[in-house]
């Protein structure tokens, strides 16, 4: 019985000794590895900048939405079709992204005169728009917070001792739900589009591939009307 023990302890080593032989003849001495150098993947350890940039992940972050992704700026007409799509860095303020989508669209788009734009926009965008492109610019913005009624009412008193009479339900906004002139139509634009389930999230590597998917999402959109039609 020890015989064979022996044995077999004897023919695993040759075996290890034979393989390690076989490596080294296949590296030759003094040849370092020129291949890259190996990188831990794992979900916890954040990836680095040049990794993103390799792979093209142009992703910042927001920090008044307090969000880290991309966003994606829509140039659509009076209906809500879309005319033109930019996807770039959260990190990008929306006052230099209206500059990338205008950009984009000033040639193919000679007959654009007017634009709606959200409040975000206000600032130096509006101004490059004005001065830049000739365009007119209004911005839609938010009604008013409401005022407490407690305020209200002491400004009605304190009105009233001056001998005005001011009815302080005047001073209170109207309540509710309010729809903001043309602001909808883009959100509409943006809602259409998210019933894609590949527009839901952004699941793409380059911010180009995630402006194609926009503009394949609202042809599929446009031609299932004229299938209908």
């Amino acid at each position: 019985m020890e015989d064979r023990l022996r044995l077999v302890q004897e023919v695993a080593h040759r075996r290890d000794v034979g393989a390690s032989e076989r490596r080294v003849a296949r590296t030759p001495a003094g040849v370092a590895w020129q291949g890259p150098e190996p990188q831990r993947r794992d979900r916890g350890l954040p990836v680095r900048e040049d990794d993103q940039r390799r792979r093209g992940a142009k992703r910042g972050y927001d920090g008044g939405k307090k969000v880290r992704g991309r966003k994606r700026h829509l140039l659509v007409d009076t209906e809500g079709l879309v005319l033109g799509a930019k996807v770039h860095s959260a990190k990008v303020h929306d006052e230099d992204g209206i500059k990338l989508l205008l950009e984009s669209a000033r040639i193919e788009l000679s007959r654009l005169k007017h634009l709606w734009v959200d409040a975000g926009y206000r600032g130096r965008g509006r101004r490059w728009a004005e001065e830049t492109l000739g365009l007119s610019v209004e911005v839609v913005r938010k009604p008013p917070k409401p005022v407490p009624e407690k305020v209200a009412k002491v400004w009605a008193e304190e009105w009233t001792k001056e001998g005005k009479e001011v009815d302080w339900q005047r001073l209170m906004p109207p309540r509710g739900f309010r729809v903001l002139p043309r602001r909808w139509v883009v959100e509409r634009t943006f809602a259409w589009i998210s019933h894609n389930r590949r527009m839901g999230k952004d699941y793409e590597r380059l911010c180009a591939s995630g402006e194609a998917f926009v503009y394949v999402a609202m042809t599929r959109l446009m031609v299932r009307r004229l299938a209908r039609a």
